[in-house]
């Protein structure tokens, strides 16, 4: 008894379902991680008040940051920018390849004119003319090689969306930093202007009382040093400005870009919003980061299901359909018509282990993606715990030195009136000076690493959706 042709198919058929390894996405257990945060607490007197959830689901980068300087410079930094741009063009392409494979999955059809001229027996001279669609190569997934494949290019496209986001997150993330960066160093320009002028004052102050010998030279000296050291400090902070004006132009597009002078509250555009205590589990899955490396194992794991497809046989059908008449005016008259199907089946007899070390190759690329994977998730855990107890911290720590710095100017202030009454030396002010500065110069690092440490938060917890 002869099997009917078809039954050979249906073993095929089977046996692919016996041996397609079937590969499940794991899944760390964030939730648990997320029990361990520090507790985030809320920023006073914030312009907008949200609760984690919708913290984590809606909250774009013009939420997070209101200052309107800084909202013109990050729009213009996502128009300019050639990293964004360069992220986005490798989105198109991983498109563009995505499609190619998909392509893959129906027959490529050509359709032919052949004219031919040729001599037969006894000298006669005999022409044809033929007219048809060819399919040749057309392969039937039937062990889900091409399906991997596609699977592959699909999961690379999502893995390059991700990136771009992550991109843009961290762009907008540069932008707010560089100008907070820029104001700061701003507002040390302008503190050393401020001691520039003070000395200069105290300087001819004690001029006068040495003139009239209510002070030694020694005084004079100092007051003279004192006020080449506050030159110096004018110049370094105009050089740092220049600096910081150049990296903020490099990030928006724009060689120098037109900035105006900021509001007196200007910091409280900074991160604006108020974060409640228990962040959702899901927040660091929604990273852009750990969502593409987990498009990536995707991706691994479909490369898999493809080497392992490749070791079954491929079945590769090439057709004909047309017409053909030794007379033109014949061509497409009823008896010229036919068509051919010539199925193959391909089997690779000797590859001296190509195919299998492919298949090892892309069992090993999937443990890496996946060690890949969980790394990216340890890597956010880690990043957003630091970010939450950097955000308490240094706010903390603003509000503490501030207090500081009143006290030390109350200090100077008394310091120069008993000066000005010959009450204390001059060593006396410039010791009162300097702790004043130096206060001023700590409350503005702790206002700096305060507000960094909202724009690190913003970009740990996954930056905005929108």
């Amino acid at each position: 008894m002869r099997a009917h042709p078809g039954c050979w198919m249906l073993g095929l058929l089977l046996l692919t379902a016996c041996a397609t390894e079937v590969v499940e996405t794991p899944r760390s257990d964030i939730a648990a991680a997320v029990k361990s945060w520090p507790t985030v607490s809320s920023e006073p007197g914030a312009s907008a008040a949200m609760n984690s959830t919708a913290m984590s689901d809606a909250l774009g980068w013009r939420v997070f940051f209101t200052d309107p300087q800084l909202q013109d410079l990050i729009d213009k930094a996502l128009r300019n920018n050639r990293d964004l741009r360069i992220a986005a063009l490798n989105v198109e392409q991983a498109l563009a390849v995505s499609k190619a494979r998909e392509a893959d999955f129906w027959p490529s059809l050509v359709l032919g004119l052949t004219g031919l001229r040729q001599t037969a027996a006894g000298g006669k001279v005999v022409s044809s003319t033929s007219v048809g669609l060819q399919a040749s190569g057309y392969e039937l997934d039937v062990f889900g090689r091409l399906r991997g494949l596609s699977d592959v290019a699909a999961a690379q496209v999502l893995a390059a969306s991700e990136s771009r986001r992550a991109v843009q997150i961290g762009l907008v993330a540069a932008v707010a930093s560089a100008l907070v960066t820029l104001r700061t160093d701003d507002e040390l320009w302008r503190l050393a202007k401020e001691v520039e002028a003070t000395r200069i004052t105290t300087q001819r102050l004690v001029r006068l009382r040495v003139e009239h010998g209510a002070s030694s030279n020694l005084d004079l000296r100092a007051a003279d040093a004192a006020l080449e050291a506050a030159k110096a400090a004018v110049l370094q902070a105009e050089r740092q400005r220049a600096a910081d004006l150049h990296a903020l132009g490099l990030l928006v597009g724009e060689p120098a870009p037109v900035l105006t002078a900021p509001t007196a509250q200007w910091e409280s555009g900074i991160g604006a919003v108020e974060l409640a205590a228990g962040l959702p589990a899901d927040v660091l899955a929604r990273r852009p980061d750990v969502r593409q490396a987990e498009e990536a194992l995707q991706a691994a794991q479909a490369n898999l299901r493809a080497a392992r497809a490749a070791l079954f046989p491929r079945i590769v059908l090439t057709g004909t359909a047309g017409t053909t008449s030794t007379e033109l005016s014949n061509l497409f008259k009823a008896g010229s018509w036919g068509w051919s199907v010539a199925p193959q089946l391909l089997q690779s007899v000797f590859d001296a282990g190509r195919n299998r070390a492919a298949l090892d190759q892309a069992r090993s690329g999937g443990s890496i993606a996946l060690a890949q994977y969980e790394k990216s998730i340890q890597t956010a855990f880690r990043e957003a715990a630091d970010a939450i107890v950097s955000h308490a911290t240094w706010k903390t720590q603003w509000q503490a030195v501030s207090q500081q710095d009143q006290s030390e100017q109350a200090r100077l202030a008394l310091s120069r009136l008993k000066f000005q009454h010959g009450a204390i030396s001059q060593l006396d002010l410039l010791e009162a000076d300097r702790a004043a500065r130096g206060t001023q110069l700590l409350r503005l690092q702790a206002q700096a690493q305060a507000l960094q440490s909202r724009i690190t938060l913003y970009k740990a917890l996954g930056g905005g959706w929108q």
